[in-house]
């Protein structure tokens, strides 16, 4: 199952033959032809750097990068894949540096699985502030602990974690856009999930 059936469509989607005539017209130097497969796909790839950074400004900066290194690679791309999962994969990786250079920390080992293990935001209070002022405050303080949190994971386990979360991706799907297996997307998640769960304890 391709990465793109994971993510939401944008509204530009091209029909398969569209898309391909666009990619070689693209590949071939036509700029309209860039611009076209650019506005098919740039509300997804914004939509997953503004989950990553969280700042209207660093994303559109990301995204920006991530256009870039897609337009300076397009030669490369030999359509043996679906062309939104080798963007997505581009995407990823821009992102995944960004990441880096905010977080150098190094990963450690986690356990073999996380079934049986609860959707973690399902755990955490309702933080919606609805009328009530203090609620407000409170709503505003959880936001701010899961940010710095997040922070405190190293690049691929918040990634991991945000793509499962924020965006919806499954792990399979996650598994893909990473290059690894399902099994160490899993991994991965857990180890995320419980060093978030150490840092939140309280609020849960």
């Amino acid at each position: 199952m391709e990465l793109a059936e994971h993510i939401p469509e944008d509204r530009g989607r091209l029909s398969g033959a569209d898309e391909l005539t666009l990619i070689r017209r693209a590949q071939g130097g036509d700029p309209e032809a860039f611009e076209a497969l650019v506005r098919a796909y740039d509300q997804n790839v914004l939509r997953i750097a503004l989950q990553v950074v969280h700042s209207q400004e660093e994303a559109r900066d990301l995204y920006q990068e991530a256009f870039l290194k897609v337009y300076r690679s397009l030669r490369y791309f030999r359509l043996e894949s679906r062309f939104s999962t080798w963007l997505y994969r581009v995407v990823m990786n821009v992102c995944l540096d960004y990441l880096r250079r905010q977080n150098s920390r190094k990963e450690v080992q986690g356990p073999e699985s996380e079934d049986g293990q609860p959707e973690y935001f399902q755990t955490l209070p309702d933080d919606r502030p609805v009328l009530d002022p203090e609620r407000a405050v409170h709503s505003r303080e959880i936001g701010r602990r899961i940010q710095v949190a997040l922070q405190r994971l190293n690049p691929r386990e918040r990634m991991v974690f945000e793509l499962k979360h924020y965006q919806g991706l499954k792990l399979r799907a996650i598994g893909e856009l990473c290059k690894t297996s399902e099994q160490t997307v899993k991994n991965c998640l857990f180890r995320a999930t419980q060093k978030l769960r150490l840092d939140l304890g309280d609020l849960v």
